[in-house]
């Protein structure tokens, strides 16, 4: 069982609101921030870029994922994934952040939603995605 202390957890929240201030959110003017923890503790960061054409537009949550991969992470290297959004309201990840979470969390890996109020939620990633779709990856067929 995977626990987050709240050092860590009040870790995560401070670098995600201050990547969420890096938003770039012209269209929705709805910022998102999100930090991302692996198992030797190191936080990575991102925030949602959007495009014009919105099917473009990437989420905090796989920036942060994507960062994580391009330093040299891979699956099962992460403990959990905090989302902050700079309002009243928690929100949780998108679908297709939950598929691609779902590809490199494990299933208790956990999964937080925070915002400018006290209120936490908070999930392991298979209660945000049951019955995920997966395929072999090659150098485990």
């Amino acid at each position: 069982m995977i626990k987050i202390s709240d050092k860590v957890l009040g870790s995560l929240k401070e670098a995600a609101r201050q990547a969420a201030q890096n938003a770039y959110a012209p269209y929705s003017n709805f910022s998102v921030g999100a930090a991302l923890l692996t198992e030797d503790d190191v936080i990575y960061v991102g925030c949602n870029v959007e495009n014009a054409s919105f099917g473009l537009t990437n989420c905090a949550e796989r920036t942060a994922l994507y960062s994580a991969v391009a330093d040299g992470r891979g699956r099962g290297d992460f403990l959990a994934l905090l989302l902050y959004t700079p309002s009243a309201a928690l929100h949780s990840p998108c679908g297709a952040c939950r598929q691609v979470l779902a590809e490199f969390l494990a299933a208790e890996s956990l999964v937080y939603s925070t915002c400018d109020t006290d209120e936490t939620l908070v999930w392991h990633m298979d209660e945000l995605l049951p019955d995920l779709f997966e395929m072999p990856v090659a150098d485990e067929v």
